[in-house]
């Protein structure tokens, strides 16, 4: 099964433990010889209207944060990757959503990525992302905690 996996998928949210998700995706892309696929998603700014309105309009405040999050990858992976090449993409909408969408749409065989770091409260109001991904991905996901 590891032998068909020709593309790797990795949802980092620039935080130091998606630094060591990547370092394991990277590595874990080379033994297969695969690609590698980086994806950030900027949360939907509709999931928040009910708790904040900006000063700005919400579409050109979203534009913003994609902008924003669009050059932050690419420093990102520049600092991370030192030089190797992979795919990358900044999305916007439900982070689960979107990243088994790429994983779909863009051929992933395999999901590499972080377990949440909420407990209790926290993992009920905002739930878990890896949970969601695991559940409903098309490939394997191979889930690494960061902090350990």
């Amino acid at each position: 099964m590891l032998e068909d996996v020709s593309k790797i998928l990795v949802p980092v949210d620039f935080s130091e433990n998606s630094q060591k998700i990547l370092m394991e995706g990277q590595l874990l892309a080379e033994k297969l010889q695969a690609k590698l696929a980086v994806v950030f998603v900027v949360q939907s700014i509709d999931d928040y209207s009910g708790f904040f309105v900006p000063h700005m309009p919400l579409a050109q405040f979203e534009e913003e944060l994609l902008d924003g999050a669009k050059k932050k990858m690419k420093s990102f992976l520049a600092e991370n990757l030192k030089g190797a090449t992979c795919e990358s993409a900044v999305l916007a909408g439900d982070v689960a959503e979107e990243i088994l969408a790429y994983a779909k749409r863009g051929g992933a065989g395999m999901i590499v990525m972080g377990t949440p770091g909420y407990k209790g409260l926290e993992k009920v109001l905002f739930g878990s992302v890896a949970e969601q991904v695991v559940k409903n991905a098309p490939c394997p996901v191979l889930t690494i905690n960061p902090y350990k």
